[in-house]
């Protein structure tokens, strides 16, 4: 398995638990697994994993167009 692959995985299994922690968990009994169910009884740091991603992926690409203007200036 390359590396392409395991970061579609990984970003698939990591959607899955997002969606059952954020959307999912209101509507199911608990798992009975740990981690799960923190998530689901936990109202607050459930967004931040979440929220996380975009956040650094924002402030990354905008470090780059950054880097690019003052390079090229």
């Amino acid at each position: 398995m390359n590396s392409g692959h395991s970061v579609l995985l990984l970003s698939a299994v990591f959607f899955c638990v997002a969606s059952y922690a954020i959307l999912l968990s209101a509507f199911v009994p608990p798992t009975g697994i740990f981690i799960l169910d923190a998530l689901v009884n936990d109202s607050h740091y459930k967004y931040f994993g979440i929220l996380l991603i975009p956040t650094t992926a924002y402030f990354v690409i905008a470090n780059w167009v950054g880097w690019q203007y003052y390079r090229n200036s």
